[in-house]
């Protein structure tokens, strides 16, 4: 059963959410799954597309932040320096980002046949979390079909949590981990919402804090830290790429209020991007316009960042069942754990 914050009477922060919680309240965004699950194979690929039209002819202005690097991503120097987003996201286990660029590849230029011809290549977007301990990641289970699964998969509204997707495998603070979602409603100009996806596999076990100041631990010893998390954020709201790389800046402060450290093992990554503002790839002007957000009103685009990357995360590991992987490694389930608590 899927659950979520609200339902253990938990709070991340003090903005109001959005009608369904998730990255999708922003619209257009569409979110898809494709799900490997076979003794010990527990993997998958997980999808965000900004919007259902072609993304290479209609970019999204984008920014990463690296909060620590230990990390094998693909494609975000160039959404640094150009700061755009042309494909989907896709997120994956450590060993398959090749993969999965190679199929964003092929089906960037199957929508653009003049992609590599008589226009520039594409750039590939493409975060990972290492999913080792519980799906055998050697075996390479991924294919570029199920890369493009995923991506025909995705679609608007609600979508499943937990021990999906790119998060079949993932592990947080010693519980199950994997895909979680939250949103913010923002009254900038009009109603708006950012909305934060995360693929969460990191934390030692014994240091997650919950809102209400308790700590739950998994029964598991301590050790290193070593895991990973991906957070993408996105928004309606039009930023420009400065001011994108900040509100990604802050996904860090809500990884922080669950007790993360960040620790040398451990690729913590966020890449955020705007709906607001489309990139024409075949744009003629000299001069284009930019809609951009008063900067002295940028506070709320931060609160909201580390607010639903918290709350995210936590959905994450509540909408997670405990799990049993390869050789036998079992996660429990936090929200097993709370409602032990609860008698």
């Amino acid at each position: 059963m899927t659950s979520t914050v609200v339902d253990f009477g938990l709070c991340c922060g003090t903005l109001p959410a959005g009608a369904r919680n998730a990255i999708t309240d922003v619209p257009a965004i569409r979110v898809g799954h494709c799900t490997l699950r076979n003794g010990d194979i527990n993997t998958g690929v997980t999808a965000i597309l900004p919007h259902g039209g072609n993304l290479f002819r209609k970019k999204v202005t984008a920014a990463s932040h690296v909060i620590n690097g230990f990390g094998k991503t693909s494609g975000l120097a160039q959404v640094q320096e150009l700061g755009t987003i042309e494909t989907p996201v896709l997120l994956t286990n450590t060993l398959s980002v090749g993969t999965c660029a190679t199929a964003l590849i092929r089906d960037a230029i199957r929508q653009n046949p003049d992609i590599g011809r008589t226009t520039g290549t594409v750039n590939p977007v493409v975060g990972e979390c290492n999913d080792g301990p519980l799906n055998d990641i050697q075996a390479l289970a991924i294919s570029e079909e199920h890369a493009l699964a995923a991506l025909a998969n995705a679609h608007e509204g609600e979508f499943e949590q937990g021990n999906v997707g790119a998060g079949t495998g993932m592990t947080c603070f010693g519980f199950k981990g994997g895909i979680g979602s939250a949103s913010r409603r923002i009254a900038l100009g009009g109603d708006h919402h950012l909305g934060v996806l995360v693929l969460s596999n990191f934390g030692r076990p014994g240091d997650l804090v919950l809102p209400d100041g308790r700590r739950p631990h998994p029964g598991q010893a301590a050790g290193d830290e070593r895991g990973s998390v991906m957070i993408v954020l996105a928004t309606d709201v039009p930023l420009e790429h400065r001011q994108l790389e900040r509100v990604a800046r802050r996904a860090g402060a809500g990884i922080a209020r669950l007790g993360s450290f960040w620790g040398h093992g451990s690729g913590d990554i966020a890449i955020a991007f705007s709906t607001g503002n489309l990139v024409d790839h075949d744009e003629s002007r000299d001069l284009v316009p930019l809609l951009a957000l008063n900067e002295a009103r940028i506070d709320m685009l931060f609160r909201a960042a580390a607010e639903a990357t918290h709350e995210a995360v936590l959905n994450s590991m509540l909408s997670a069942e405990a799990f049993t992987g390869r050789a036998g490694k079992h996660r429990a389930s936090l929200a097993d754990w709370l409602r032990d608590q609860q008698g």
